[in-house]
């Protein structure tokens, strides 16, 4: 499975952004999804899970309430709705694909980043 993620930028503090992730060679249709960040020297950290089925979500505790994970398995996407963004929330977003859970080092596929930055 190859992912591309997209649609990383610069807003300003309280904007919002949407972020996409692509695959090709392979459906999403029955792998976990996940979003997660890495920020300038720390550890890369999940943000946001959702299940093969799409009938469960598990978000970080940083950015629950304002960041929404959805999956669109006939377009092979999956997509983070990042809204109320604050400058903390500035990283490199990475989506990755799991046959089980959304453990960092637990995720089979990896895509390339993109970057979110959050002016103040």
């Amino acid at each position: 499975v190859q992912l591309q993620a997209s649609g990383g930028g610069l807003v300003q503090a309280g904007g919002s952004l949407r972020l996409s992730c692509e695959a090709s060679g392979r459906t999403l249709s029955s792998f976990n999804m996940g979003w997660f960040r890495q920020a300038p020297g720390k550890e890369r950290e999940f943000v946001a899970g959702i299940r093969w089925s799409g009938r469960n979500r598990d978000y970080a505790d940083s950015v629950k309430g304002r960041f929404t994970i959805s999956r669109d398995n006939v377009k092979n996407t999956v997509y983070l709705q990042m809204n109320s963004l604050k400058p903390e929330d500035t990283a490199v977003y990475y989506c990755a694909a799991g046959a089980s859970g959304y453990g960092v080092g637990g995720m089979d596929f990896w895509g390339k980043g993109t970057l979110v930055t959050v002016s103040s």
